[in-house]
């Protein structure tokens, strides 16, 4: 199968777990850090910008607020929409260093009893199975402490 991500640019797509990040932009104008990145202009109302840099986000995060998806995603999400589906949890978690609250996927086999406000998360690589021979890369946010 043909891997490919499910939006470009946003996280390194290689290194394994360890080298796994979500990728965002500072803005050289006021420091301000953008995820989903910005690579055009600032967004900060009155800065005067500068040329974006990417940068690496952080690793880890606690949970801020979760839920569970018991129904299918609407087109664009990718997969067969003939296959039967499979409810998934919902982790928003606020990022360690930036303090900004990314929203992903749990890694397989989390469930909502093994979470908890306040909770510390880590991302992870992660898979969305497509349609037609593909697996969309992603990412997932999984309790610090355990196993893949």
């Amino acid at each position: 199968m043909t891997q490919v991500p499910v939006v470009a640019g946003w996280f390194t797509d290689d290194g394994g777990e360890e080298g796994f990040r979500l990728l965002g932009t500072r803005c050289a104008g006021c420091a301000t850090v953008f995820f989903p990145r910005e690579d055009d202009f600032c967004r900060v109302p009155g800065c005067g910008g500068g040329e974006p840099a990417e940068v690496p986000l952080s690793r880890r995060g606690r949970i801020w607020s979760y839920t569970d998806g018991r129904h299918r995603p609407p087109p664009p999400y990718p997969g067969d929409p003939d296959a039967e589906w499979e409810p998934y949890v919902l982790i928003a978690a606020e990022l360690t260093d930036e303090r900004m609250v990314v929203l992903g996927q749990a890694a397989p086999g989390v469930a909502l009893a093994d979470l908890a406000v306040g909770a510390e998360v880590e991302i992870v690589p992660g898979v969305l199975r497509g349609g037609g021979g593909s697996v969309w890369s992603t990412w997932h946010w999984r309790p610090v402490g355990t196993a893949s």
